[in-house]
């Protein structure tokens, strides 16, 4: 399918790195980037977003190239959306929509399938506003008649039944995993989350330190499903670790709800290891991102360690870095290669260990005070 990609830089961040991630996210959907159109506006036009001039640019590379679709860099309300179909005569999809339709493709567990189409039909439910003229007709004829109800508020109402469904679902996933944790927790394993901007080398690691064999991939969003398996790390025995889904810059809301249950595994960790790729010229502002979700998430107060991945990329070596305090902040390695994966495995040790002897602190305080 070929594409146009729409950007509007409203001098906010790093606008080159952002229209990247969107091409990025067009091949990671199934579609070829035959070319880029950007301007610079101080906020988006009420109607069209980008204004009419640059909106009339758009149609007329629509028409020369033989586009399919554009893809514009922003979520766009549901107005401006049908405004700029009905001006380029082309599908038009935004950033949220892409997303959406990338997780569409890769859930395939029972609960990313169930956690992705909630996000879509959520979506979706703010787009049911006058979209169609075939939505605002009242239903009538021989064999037609319905219960009085325009076909507009029969979506609107098939639409809520079946959200109503699947949150149904959802509340039952997420009871069953609650199960496993309070599992988990009276065998006091402790529990380890990797987490990070997608396409940071997280299930490359992760297999790398379980010899999981899951499924890993250089694009957006390879890993959807949580995974977890039990590692062995000497003189500690057995630990948990999971894989978690990639986040990115401007996660759709809905998606972040729906997924709450996939990351409800983070929220529960003993500990987060921040899987950061150290080759991007942007990953200062990725592991803000990052940060960002999980407060969303309420997963902020979990202990984290910073893991400097692909080493073998930015020309660094494999090394444990740590504060004026003499904690471990960073560790170095490269997935990829198994550099400095002993190193990472020697820093989760010493964690846990001062994680156990803060434990034991506290324990010590409470009996004391009784």
């Amino acid at each position: 399918m070929r594409a146009a990609l729409v950007g509007v830089d409203f001098g906010k961040g790093d606008f080159a790195a952002s229209l990247d991630e969107l091409s990025q996210l067009a091949l990671s959907a199934g579609a070829e980037t035959i070319t880029s159109i950007a301007c610079k506006r101080s906020s988006p036009d009420a109607a069209l977003f980008v204004g009419s001039g640059k909106a009339d640019e758009i149609a007329h590379a629509v028409t020369d190239l033989g586009l399919d679709l554009v893809i514009f860099n922003h979520a766009l309300s549901p107005a401006q959306q049908r405004n700029l179909e009905r001006h380029l005569k082309i599908r038009v999809v935004d950033r949220t929509s892409l997303i959406l339709d990338i997780f569409a493709q890769r859930a395939k567990s029972h609960e990313g399938k169930v956690q992705v189409e909630l996000a879509q039909l959520q979506h979706l439910a703010t787009r049911l506003v006058r979209g169609w003229t075939h939505l605002e007709r009242q239903k009538g004829g021989i064999g037609l008649r319905g219960p009085g109800e325009t076909q507009l508020e029969t979506d609107r109402r098939l639409l809520g039944e079946r959200v109503k469904m699947l949150k149904a679902k959802m509340e039952k996933l997420h009871k069953q995993r609650e199960t496993q944790r309070r599992s988990r927790g009276r065998s006091s394993t402790f529990t380890v989350s990797l987490v990070g901007y997608t396409n940071a080398g997280k299930s490359t690691l992760f297999n790398t330190l379980t010899k999981a064999g899951t499924y890993a991939a250089n694009q957006l969003f390879a890993t959807l499903d949580t995974t977890s398996r039990r590692l062995y790390l000497e003189g500690v025995g057995n630990i948990v670790v999971s894989d978690t889904v990639g986040f990115i810059r401007d996660l759709p809301h809905q998606l972040v709800a729906s997924f709450r249950a996939t990351l409800e595994e983070t929220i529960h960790a003993d500990l987060l290891l921040h899987v950061v790729d150290g080759g991007s010229a942007v990953r200062n502002d990725q592991i803000d991102q990052v940060n960002h979700v999980l407060k969303e998430i309420g997963a902020d107060h979990i202990p984290q360690l910073l893991v400097w991945n692909k080493i073998d990329q930015a020309d660094l070596p494999p090394a444990i870095e740590r504060d004026e305090y003499g904690k471990i902040s960073r560790v170095f390695v490269s997935a990829k290669n198994g550099l400095g994966i002993d190193l990472l495995r020697n820093a989760i040790v010493e964690l846990m260990q001062k994680d156990v002897d803060s434990s034991e602190q506290v324990a010590d305080v409470i009996n004391t005070d009784d």
